[in-house]
């Protein structure tokens, strides 16, 4: 995503309702992104179409004129998400493409009519429909000329590449999901056996429990484990992750887009959940009211962790713009994947991974932890550590008081949930 140095930054706006334009509506929003999309087809310059940033917008003649007011706003306000590079305090701010910008207006909208865009079918019709357009677009083979520009917007280290010859790719959306050489992401520590890994090239939040990541990042009123993992609320499934540890992985659409896994461990069984493809930009999740990662379509893997035994889950959640979920590694139960191992990828767009840990699986690194408590962003790459199984894991007490008289009851509910968690079919799939 493109960047700006925080002394360039004008005011950041945090879209808001009251701060939309005016004359913004649903249909002229649904028009925009339409016309966005559309527009890839016929332009080279993929920074005149939706990988467009908000902030430049008065410099492409046609774009402003899409959303009325749209102009204006950008000229007062950046529009976007502070970053943290990970093991530096250097912070740098990420300008929100043009088809997210748009992605938040028809959000806000649906709410601004007291219809919460959950309910709005037209509004999941339409960001459906313009996903999948923006997927046959890319699939085509006249979308090679749009893959030169997408390595200049976002400049893009060609030598780390498999395959660094862009002419080799077939259409962008190969190029989107393209592989790196193999030593192009080594794995921090990767003969200690306690370790955990970042799963993705990404903007990366940590939480060690449900209730923190509530608290500082996931605002969604409704956002539990058993609705993000698709389970009923009494299954097995559920105890076994009762106020889990997240780690929230954020792509950008620039990123490297397969994940990997951040452990050691056994694949086991997929769930498909289908959902909405609402934009999963930061200023979404952090919405309250409105619960992204629990209304996306996602896909949800389950894998047992070489070190304790216990399952760990795996959730890749689709957005907008976002076609398809892959599983490579993965796909497959029985395998058995080593820590920065290629679990899957998605087919363009920019998107999230979460992985879900039963509670002392995982204590996440203290840098990290700071980071996500501001809360702010934290750039990482595959590879990189980002905490470790304690020597003992234990289940922690949740931070809203859990009685330590329930911890033997809650670490027997995970173990009881053990037994066929991994190979036998839950009643909601």
């Amino acid at each position: 995503m493109a960047s700006l140095h925080p002394s360039n930054v004008q005011n950041v706006e945090k879209i808001q309702q009251s701060n939309l334009p005016a004359d913004a509506t649903a249909e002229a929003a649904g028009a925009a992104l339409s016309g966005l999309v559309d527009h890839t087809s016929e332009v080279d310059d993929v920074s005149h179409g939706i990988h467009a940033q908000a902030h430049s917008i008065a410099h492409i003649p046609y774009l402003h004129k899409l959303i009325p007011g749209l102009e204006s706003l950008a000229a007062k306000h950046h529009i976007g998400n502070y970053v943290v590079v990970r093991g530096s305090e250097e912070r740098f701010f990420e300008s929100m493409p043009i088809y997210a910008r748009i992605g938040m207006h028809l959000l806000f909208y649906g709410k601004e009519q007291e219809k919460l865009v959950e309910g709005n079918s037209k509004v999941h019709n339409m960001l459906r429909e313009q996903s999948e357009k923006e997927g046959r677009i890319f699939d085509s083979p006249e979308s090679k000329k749009n893959i030169a520009s997408f390595v200049k917007t976002y400049n893009l280290q060609l030598g780390e590449l498999l395959e660094p010859d862009i002419t080799k790719y077939g259409c962008m959306n190969e190029f989107f999901y393209r592989k790196l050489k193999a030593d192009a992401r080594p794995v921090q520590d990767a003969a200690d056996p306690t370790g955990v890994c970042s799963a993705a090239d990404s903007r990366l939040t940590v939480y060690q429990t449900v209730d923190l990541a509530k608290q500082f990042w996931v605002k969604g009123d409704q956002f539990t484990i058993p609705r993000l993992l698709d389970v009923p609320v009494d299954s097995d499934k559920a105890k076994t992750f009762d106020n889990a540890s997240l780690a929230i992985f954020r792509l950008a659409p620039a990123d490297y887009h397969r994940f990997h896994s951040p452990i050691d461990g056994t694949v086991g069984e997929t769930h498909h959940v289908p959902g909405q493809y609402y934009t999963v930009n930061p200023q979404a999740v952090n919405e309250p009211g409105f619960d992204v990662f629990t209304a996306n379509t996602r896909s949800v893997l389950y894998m047992t962790h070489t070190k304790t035994g216990l399952p760990v889950a795996f959730v890749a959640v689709g957005a907008l713009l976002v076609g398809s979920v892959n599983w490579t590694n993965g796909g497959t139960p029985g395998n058995a994947v080593a820590r920065g191992e290629e679990l899957g990828y998605f087919a363009y767009g920019g998107s999230t991974v979460i992985a879900v840990f039963p509670q002392g699986v995982v204590k996440f690194d203290e840098d990290l932890v700071v980071n996500s408590n501001e809360p702010i962003e934290t750039l990482v790459k595959v590879g990189y550590s980002i905490g470790h199984t304690p020597a003992a894991p234990t289940v922690a007490v949740a931070s809203t008081g859990t009685a330590p008289k329930r911890r033997s009851a809650i670490l027997g509910g995970v173990k009881s949930g053990l037994r066929g968690l991994l190979g036998k079919k839950n009643k909601s799939d």
